[in-house]
């Protein structure tokens, strides 16, 4: 008897390290870079539009690797918005933010009211990814919140330094860090100085999964770049067409692509992208890592500064057309994607939450991203039935002349509502991607049932209307500052 119990005490002992060493090593999470430009044109890019001024090798490179999305969609024109649905999973209204914080200018309408922040009870990917073992990284423009409402309380190290020094500054923030920052002369928007800390981020967390947020702020006004980037492009813009303009409204659109800063400061973030890449495979981690590349609006050709065209598409930034809100979308998935591979089929800023969650193999949390929707089948290259139209709701006048307005997107047709004064442009994508000929007129059925699923829509999320202005005067300069009504808590 005595035998037997010594037999089964060792085979127990040489049972507990097989079943610890199992426990232990549990499912390979892969690591998530996810980049983030701001108002990045999808026609500034050479992996959607060869014949483009700029030079982008390495987000080129990116597009070769994995599959590219000629119709990636941001949640809204203009950034704070698009910034919030990627965090939560939502459709912008769902979470109060519907302009770009603190926007609030007024015309023939007053502005719905817009949250200067996303509330802490949101439960990010951040958090949501923390939450199941992974370490995570934030470094760049932030612009959902200052104060308590910073990256730090929605998932992100706690120990951020506010801005470039600037006291208060709501926007940017970056890792308390050693790395000496570079001179602004050289680095004037950031760049270098994101690039530098998530190169050190993953050097320091090579052995455990991490999710790594870059939200750039290259490529937004004021457009800056190395002296030698602007010369050396300076001397290419002498070869270009020569600048020519378009009408979109009261605002002249640019419909040229030549200017020699703002393709050095495209250049300069093409190349720290290129260094974290390189950061990645330098240890080994270039097959474990999940990348995605996103803008968070179109690129801007019709304000302050025009300094980008983003013909074929219409208008940009702040303008419900293409050119405002179709992005230069690339995710790289390893053993996924499969390389230099192009998918038609629509998605939206809402629907990465959970397609990281998936790609993770973590569960979705269908309570939190109640909008988005797992594009995974489509990374595998299969058919997807979304099941669902695409939905924007802009209730407020942009900076860049763009009206408060609505737009469903629903199979081949794009219906836009402009709440002014209710007036309706339709449109068929495939066949009319530059949003040339309003077929509303020719097809009023449609118009009909498009537009009943829009407002439908904005009664289930809830969105807010804008309102009548009674000071509204036509002959004043439009875009005047909306009067203060108190702010959003």
């Amino acid at each position: 008897m005595k035998s037997f119990r010594r037999v089964v005490l060792l085979f127990a002992l040489l049972l507990v390290p097989c079943l610890s060493v199992g426990h232990a090593a549990g499912p390979a999470r892969p690591n998530i870079v996810f980049i983030l430009a701001d108002d990045l044109g999808q026609m500034d890019i050479g992996a959607f539009n060869p014949k483009t001024f700029y030079e982008t090798p390495n987000i080129d490179a990116l597009a070769r690797r994995g599959m590219k999305f000629p119709q990636g969609y941001a949640a809204c024109c203009v950034c704070s918005p698009t910034r919030g649905s990627i965090m939560t999973g939502k459709y912008p209204p769902r979470f109060g933010i519907t302009n770009f914080i603190p926007g609030g200018r007024a015309g023939k309408l007053l502005p719905a009211p817009n949250a200067d922040h996303l509330a802490l009870a949101e439960v990010t990917i951040a958090e949501t990814l923390r939450d199941a073992g992974y370490a995570t990284f934030f470094a760049g423009k932030w612009h959902l919140g200052g104060g308590e409402f910073y990256p730090g309380a929605q998932g992100f190290p706690k120990e951020l330094d506010n801005g470039n020094g600037a006291k208060g500054n709501a926007q940017f923030w970056y890792p308390k860090s050693d790395l000496p920052v570079p001179d602004h002369r050289d680095d004037p928007k950031t760049t270098d100085r994101i690039v530098n800390e998530a190169v050190k981020f993953i050097g320091a967390h090579k052995d455990q999964p991490f999710y790594a947020y870059l939200p750039f702020l290259a490529v937004h006004t004021p457009i800056g770049a190395r002296a030698e980037l602007v010369a050396k492009y300076q001397k290419k813009a002498a070869g270009a067409p020569a600048d020519a303009w378009g009408q979109e409204r009261a605002n002249k659109v640019r419909l040229v692509q030549n200017n020699p800063v703002y393709a050095a400061m495209l250049e300069q973030l093409d190349t720290g992208i290129g260094r974290v890449v390189a950061a990645l495979e330098q240890h080994g981690l270039t097959e474990k890592t999940i990348v995605v590349f996103m803008s968070d609006n179109g690129g801007l050709s019709t304000s302050e500064g025009h300094p980008t065209s983003n013909l074929p598409l219409r208008a940009g930034k702040g303008w419900p057309y293409e050119g405002g809100v179709r992005e230069p979308m690339i995710v790289v998935a390893p053993g996924v994607t499969k390389p230099g591979a192009t998918c038609d089929s629509p998605v939206i800023s809402t629907d990465f939450y959970p397609t990281l969650l998936q790609l993770a193999g973590l569960p979705l949390k269908p309570e939190q991203h109640l909008d988005g929707v797992s594009f995974v089948p489509l990374l595998k290259g299969e058919t997807m039935a979304r099941g669902q139209p695409l939905f924007w709701h802009y209730p407020h006048y942009a900076n860049q002349g763009g009206a408060p307005h609505g737009v469903i997107r629903d199979g081949d047709w794009k219906l836009i509502e402009w709440y002014e004064d209710g007036a309706l442009e339709l449109y068929n994508l495939p066949q009319d991607l530059s949003e040339k000929t309003n077929l509303a007129a020719q097809q009023p059925e449609r118009v009909k049932a498009l537009h009943a699923k829009l407002v439908a829509w904005r009664k289930e999320v809830g969105a807010l209307m804008p309102t009548p202005n009674p000071d509204f005067n036509p002959n004043a300069k439009p875009g005047a500052k909306a009067p203060a009504k108190g702010k959003k808590k």
